[in-house]
């Protein structure tokens, strides 16, 4: 009965292995051989010839602007990932509560997340663009209503902070956006919690800021963890990452060599960012609190 069962698995699955191999392990390994091969399209195929570290050595040495989409990259993932996850968790404990509509609420909240793949987010991407005045809406209604720099000068701090804070505020909407499943996950975790813990912790006498920090946070650090990584592989792959999309119109001009090089580089660079991070979490917080 065993065996009959496995195959059974086994034949459920395959579709999705030969998917796999089909539409990801292959592709991974031409992808690969054309980071180190010099690629030309012909009318009998592609050709191939083996040129080794040649473009990885372009796009570090020689390119002009990889660098630049690098860094800008990661800077504007270093901004996003805590802001991300800091706001999909008081968004989960804020629908965690009892009150009135919250079912309505939770369903609000992941709304985002049923529709961004459709072409209802191209037209709302296309409205909101770059900046909160790049809709339709007058300026002296949205953005034009105050001006971050005349407000960071008022402190006397550098322009570097002003050009900060503007970034934030204008990409709050896209970071709204992408914390829908962050927040059903952080939810989930916080349903899991045994309730005798916040009865023991009522008897005790604690604050809620001290029950957050000591019983609900470190209850969420494997979530948490889960969050982490689930937000910074979406920040890395997504279409409006700097890298991403240069890379995509390149290879839309048939330029499949250079791309794929760029393409690896990248994927080895937010290894060592994710690695970083991750191993982090796990020494200064996980180990702690375990």
């Amino acid at each position: 009965i065993e065996q009959i069962k496995s195959r059974y698995g086994w034949l459920f699955i395959s579709t999705w292995l030969i998917g796999v191999v089909l539409f990801f392990a292959i592709p991974v390994i031409q992808s690969i051989i054309y980071s180190f091969s010099q690629m030309t399209i012909t009318e009998n195929g592609v050709n191939t010839i083996w040129i080794g570290l040649k473009n990885y050595k372009y796009i570090i040495g020689e390119h002009t602007d990889y660098l630049n989409w690098l860094g800008r990259s990661i800077t504007n993932f270093v901004y996003s990932l805590p802001i991300i996850v800091l706001l999909s968790m008081v968004l989960a404990l804020l629908l965690n509560q009892k009150f009135r509509g919250r079912l309505f609420f939770r369903a609000l909240y992941f709304m985002p997340v049923i529709i961004a793949t459709g072409v209802v987010i191209d037209l709302i991407s296309g409205m909101a663009g770059s900046d909160m005045t790049a809709s339709s809406v007058n300026e002296s209604v949205s953005g034009g209503m105050f001006s971050v720099q005349d407000i960071i000068a008022v402190f006397d701090l550098p322009a570097e902070v002003a050009e900060f804070v503007q970034k934030i505020i204008s990409d709050i909407f896209d970071l709204i956006w992408n914390s829908g499943i962050q927040t059903v996950l952080f939810l989930a975790g916080l349903q899991s919690i045994p309730a005798t813990l916040y009865e023991a912790s009522k008897v005790v006498g604690v604050t809620k800021w001290v029950e957050f920090w000591f019983l609900t946070f470190p209850m969420l650090s494997n979530v948490t963890l889960l969050v982490i990584i689930y937000t910074m592989v979406e920040l890395f792959v997504s279409s409006s990452n700097v890298v991403v999309s240069h890379v995509y119109s390149l290879m839309r001009a048939a330029v499949y060599d250079e791309t794929s090089a760029m393409m690896w580089f990248y994927f080895l660079s937010i290894g060592v960012v994710m690695g970083i991070i991750v191993g982090a979490y796990k020494k200064f917080l996980q180990n702690r609190w375990s």
